[in-house]
């Protein structure tokens, strides 16, 4: 039996030989993502030098690593590689070779501040909004007249890829391809209130509604207003839906309702095009809800602080049918807002 204290002479070649042919470390140069005009950033961060600061100001005690070992990133790069996944929607290689990175870092670089961001929910988004209640239904009145809204719900879909194990039916939508469907409540200044984002495809916007906090909070009269709601969802007290055949009254109160409706079509369009990466997410369905939600936190920061805004394509309507019927004491509430406000 060897002395366990007596080295080798096999181990000794083979360390000689591993130290002849070891590659040494190459540190890339990486360049500063803040020493750009802001007209570059947008393109490709959709935030401003200041947006992006803040960013890093706000994420910076979340993230940052605590060593600089290995030329760890800094706080600025970390939160422009995951902009620039929101903004892009690109491969992760291709990400990692626009910000001279491999896809292993880029991967744990966005999933970092995603979470960093996501926890940071119920600070940037809270409902009916940060603003006075009556604020916000003065908002919403000078759109087209309708009064006592605090707020226009709807559900959009993000397409995922095709998940793997049982449930994987469950996120086929009506349009056949793979989904999360994500219910969110905005204001009249496309700013979101609420977010819900944890229902595969398949589940219809009105369980969805039904299945939330702020159905909760809304039937058991927290919050004085009303929601608005497409055909898809039952008339309720506290939500307030389209008429299915006008009459000449009705007409006027569907009118005005579709205008002040629109606003969470066009909350949909803005998120979407701020942040291509909700065209498709090559990710996990839990994965896919974190991001959803991140990407509705920054669309909140970039409202807030007054951001460009992108140009915004034309909406798809999904054309939901109803699958709960409407209330009683709903639809007497509808009709008072026809006699009252639009007779």
């Amino acid at each position: 039996m060897a002395c366990p204290f007596v080295r080798d002479v096999v181990d000794e070649e083979a360390l000689v030989l591993r130290r002849a042919f070891r590659r040494e470390r190459v540190f890339r140069d990486r360049l500063d993502p803040l020493a750009f005009p802001d007209d570059h950033l947008y393109e490709r961060y959709r935030f401003s030098a200041d947006g992006i600061r803040y960013l890093c100001r706000l994420l910076g005690p979340r993230i940052k690593h605590r060593t600089a070992r290995s030329h760890a990133l800094s706080v600025e790069q970390m939160v422009c590689v995951a902009l620039r996944f929101f903004a892009s929607g690109a491969f992760l290689y291709s990400v990692g070779d626009a910000e001279q990175l491999n896809k292993a870092t880029i991967c744990r670089t966005i999933r970092s501040v995603c979470l960093a961001i996501k926890a940071l929910a119920d600070v940037f988004i809270s409902f009916p909004g940060h603003r006075r209640l009556c604020d916000i239904k003065e908002e919403f009145y000078r759109i087209a007249g309708f009064h006592n809204v605090i707020g226009a719900v709807d559900c959009t879909h993000i397409r995922i890829k095709a998940p793997s194990g049982a449930h994987e039916a469950d996120f086929v939508n009506r349009k056949s391809f793979h989904s999360i469907n994500v219910q969110m409540v905005c204001n009249a200044d496309c700013v979101i209130s609420n977010v819900v984002a944890k229902w595969p495809g398949s589940v219809h916007d009105s369980r969805i509604f039904r299945a939330s906090e702020i159905y909760q909070c809304l039937s058991q009269g927290e919050f004085s207003g009303v929601l608005l709601g497409d055909r898809g969802y039952g008339c309720q007290p506290f939500l307030l839906t389209p008429f299915t055949d006008p009459q000449e009254a009705q007409q006027a109160y569907n009118h005005a309702h579709a205008r002040t409706r629109a606003r969470v079509e066009m909350t949909f369009g803005l998120l979407k095009a701020r942040f291509h990466c909700l065209h498709k997410l090559r990710v996990s369905p839990v994965r896919a809800c974190d991001i959803t939600v991140a990407c509705a936190v920054l669309h909140n920061v970039a409202c807030l602080r007054k951001e460009r805004a992108p140009r915004v394509p034309p909406a798809m309507d999904w054309d939901n049918p109803a699958i709960f019927p409407d209330d009683d004491s709903g639809r007497l509430l509808r009709d008072q807002y026809v006699l009252n406000y639009f007779s």
